[in-house]
């Protein structure tokens, strides 16, 4: 079986990334197609988390793995957050549309999520520490927000500033 085909990751400031994913229809052929993709690219940027919006495909996708052996993909389409705990923790974030880039954000400390899996069947996902914020930094990506926007306007002219000169030096 061939290895499937890696998607380009769309690096901020690039605004498609603030594209406000649709939810999608159907689980049919084709969103089945674009699963493996996302997670060989996921895993090919060593990444944790990816939402369709980071691969330029403007639905609502998620896959997921936060495994020590990543070996226990998860998918999450159509995302809903049913409850977040009132306790927040503010966690050092990273993201591969913001590559090597990490500072902290607050978000809940546990959530439910109901959400379709990749055969179309609906999940609840009752998730704390590293899958809850994980979750919750991509279904932001859905709603086309990055981490980058939760820190100072300074912070943030700053990373555009490094990673738009990072841009212009690889393609120099």
């Amino acid at each position: 079986m061939n290895d499937p085909e890696l998607l380009p990751i769309l690096r901020y400031p690039d605004p498609r990334l603030h594209t406000v994913a649709r939810p999608i229809t159907a689980v049919d052929d084709r969103v089945r197609a674009i699963i493996p993709r996302m997670l060989a690219t996921m895993y090919a940027a060593h990444g944790i988390g990816l939402a369709a919006t980071q691969v330029d495909i403007h639905e609502r996708l998620i896959v997921i793995d936060v495994s020590e052996e990543r070996d226990q993909p998860m998918v999450l389409i159509n995302p809903e957050i049913e409850w977040a705990s009132p306790e927040t923790r503010k966690g050092e974030e990273g993201c591969l549309s913001v590559p090597g880039i990490y500072d902290g954000v607050e978000r809940s400390v546990a959530v439910r999520v109901r959400a379709l899996d990749g055969e179309g069947h609906s999940r609840v996902i009752e998730a704390e520490g590293m899958l809850a914020v994980c979750i919750q930094h991509e279904m932001d990506h859905l709603m086309g927000k990055v981490f980058v926007e939760y820190l100072s306007p300074l912070k943030r002219n700053r990373i555009k500033t490094k990673l738009l000169k990072a841009e212009r030096a690889a393609h120099a």
